[in-house]
């Protein structure tokens, strides 16, 4: 019985770890360089890759959690933001994924849920191995 029991803990710690998203933060990248750290997303949110243009030819990228209801779609940023004649700062394409840690490069959907499953294969292996 407490085999069975600590095969059921061990296995929604996984589950519990596994709710938390964790992707890849860049505040801001010129051409191919994006120095990135880990960051973990809010409920709600997903992994983006951002790619776009600054004044019209500079390529930059960011990466972090994105507000699902603002995935892929292209947006301008200008300035002064609120004058009729502003001029475009940057134009940029954030792309979304929702797997931990898909936002490695930029634009291309993330790994499957195969990490998850290891963690699960091997609580129960550890599980097995303490009773």
């Amino acid at each position: 019985m407490n085999r069975i029991i600590l095969q059921l803990f061990a296995v929604g710690f996984c589950f519990a770890i596994g709710q938390a998203l964790q992707c890849y933060k860049c505040s801001l990248g010129i051409g191919d360089l994006c120095i990135t750290t880990k960051t973990t997303c809010d409920s709600g949110e997903q992994c983006f890759s951002g790619v776009g243009k600054a004044v019209g030819f500079v390529d930059i990228k960011r990466k972090g959690c994105l507000k699902v209801s603002e995935c892929n779609q292209t947006k301008e940023v200008n300035f002064p933001a609120t004058d009729a004649n502003s001029t475009t700062l940057y134009t940029m394409t954030k792309t979304c994924c929702e797997t931990d840690l898909c936002n490695a490069a930029p634009g291309l959907p993330g790994h499957s849920g195969l990490s998850l499953a290891f963690a699960i294969v091997t609580a129960l292996f550890v599980a097995n191995v303490l009773v």
